[in-house]
């Protein structure tokens, strides 16, 4: 029983990056920046659920504490890193630099 369980939240997980990933690249190829950044706010909603499986994974003593928070800490420094990259997109800044 634990190993289908373990197994179906592996392909939870796997499910939830993916996703993050599937926003960021789809964002990226849209050609107006407030679509593109509409897309990296989606990844960055999508964050929130990987981060609830590894908390869900933990709580059922499938991964140790130590897995626990490296992998909290690699999301967490993904949502900082998406964070300041959507608050670089479309500002007065690159917009005048971009049309110049």
């Amino acid at each position: 029983m634990e190993l289908l369980l373990k197994d179906a939240i592996d392909k939870e997980f796997i499910r939830a990056i993916d996703s993050v990933a599937e926003n960021l690249s789809e964002g990226y190829g849209r050609f107006h920046y407030k679509e593109n950044k509409n897309f990296y706010y989606y990844s960055r909603v999508s964050l929130y659920e990987p981060k609830t499986w590894i908390t869900k994974v933990f709580n059922r003593e499938l991964i140790s504490e130590v897995d626990y928070e490296s992998l909290k800490s690699d999301i967490n420094t993904i949502g900082v890193k998406l964070n300041n990259y959507i608050k670089s997109i479309g500002n007065k800044n690159n917009i005048t630099a971009n049309n110049k």
